[in-house]
C-alpha cells in the first residue's frame, strides 16, 4: 500500500514571521497521515491544506464530515466555496467558519472523500454507556471499545476532558464524556481502514489533535499491518513530548474567552 514518491516540501507557518520547510520524506512510508488541528484556528487548516497538495492523497477523511456530506462534494463544488459550504450544510454543523476548512477542500484534487463524524445522538448513547454496535456495524470489539481502558490512561483522559471544559464538569460525567471520545476513534479509525482498502492508499486524516495522539488516539486502532503517522498543531509549547510523530508550535487564534460559558 506504500507510496514511493518523489521528495516535496511545504512550508508550515508556526508562529507570526516563522516559517518550517518540512519534506514529504517525512510521510513517505506512512499509508495514513494524520494531520491534527486545533479547530478554530485558521493557521491549522492552511497548514493541512499544504500538506495535502505535498502528500498527494488518495483518499481524506474528515472528522467533520458525515457520510451523506462526503457524498455531496463534487469537484465542481470543490472549485466554489460559498456553494460546497451551502451544500455540506455547514452553517448548521457547530463547526467554526467554513473560511478556515475551505482551503483544505480546495487541496484535495481527485482524492476521495470520506465522512466519519459521530452523530451527537450517537456520542449521547456513548455517554450513558448505551450500545454503540448500529454506530459501527457492530464492530466495536475491533476497535476496542468493549474493554475497559487501562486505569492510568482512564485517569489521563479524564483529567484531559475536565481541563478542556475549564475544570466545571462534574467527576461524574467524566467517564462518559471519555466513552465518547472512545466512539470518535473508532468510528475514525473505521473509516481509515475502509479508505485505504478501496483506494490503496496514502489517505489524510482531518481531524482534531486529540484523535491524532499516536500513544491514544486513532493510530493505535488501526491494524498492525497499516503504516501511519501523526502530525500536531499545538498554540504553546508544551511540557512534555508531544503524542506526534512531528509536531509544530503555531500562534493560537484569536478567540473569546471559551471558559465565559461555564461561569
Amino acid at each position: 500500500m506504500k507510496q514511493t514518491v518523489a521528495a516535496l516540501t511545504f512550508s508550515l507557518l508556526a508562529s507570526a514571521g516563522f516559517a518550517q520547510s518540512v519534506s514529504y520524506d517525512l510521510f513517505r512510508d506512512a499509508d495514513v497521515v494524520f494531520l491534527g488541528e486545533v479547530h478554530d484556528n485558521p493557521v491549522h487548516h492552511d497548514n493541512q491544506a499544504q500538506a495535502i497538495l505535498a502528500i498527494g492523497p488518495k483518499a481524506v477523511v474528515f472528522e467533520m464530515l458525515v457520510p451523506a456530506q462526503a457524498e455531496k462534494v463534487t469537484p465542481e463544488l470543490l472549485d466554489d466555496g460559498p456553494a460546497l459550504e451551502v451544500a455540506l450544510g455547514w452553517n448548521d454543523s457547530g463547526w467554526p467558519d467554513f473560511s478556515m476548512y475551505y482551503p483544505v477542500f480546495a487541496a484535495l484534487g481527485d482524492a476521495k472523500i470520506y465522512g466519519a463524524q459521530v452523530s451527537r445522538e450517537a456520542a449521547g448513547v456513548a455517554f450513558k454507556g448505551g450500545d454503540m454496535s448500529s454506530v459501527l456495524n457492530g464492530a466495536g470489539a475491533e476497535f476496542g471499545l468493549t474493554l475497559p481502558l487501562p486505569e492510568a490512561q482512564q485517569e489521563a483522559r479524564e483529567a484531559l476532558q475536565l481541563a478542556a471544559h475549564c475544570d466545571a464538569l462534574p467527576e461524574e460525567m467524566l467517564p462518559g464524556m471519555v466513552m465518547a471520545q472512545r466512539l470518535r476513534d473508532a468510528r475514525l479509525a473505521q473509516a481509515v481502514t475502509e479508505a485505504l482498502a478501496e483506494t490503496g492508499g496514502p489517505v489524510a486524516v482531518i481531524t482534531g489533535n486529540g484523535h491524532a495522539r499516536m500513544d491514544w488516539g486513532v493510530p493505535v486502532l488501526l491494524p498492525k499491518e497499516i503504516a501511519s503517522m501523526s502530525f500536531g498543531q499545538l498554540e504553546a509549547e508544551p511540557e512534555s513530548e508531544p503524542p506526534y510523530d512531528l509536531w509544530i508550535v503555531t500562534e493560537a487564534a484569536e478567540r473569546d474567552d471559551p471558559c465565559a460559558a461555564f461561569q
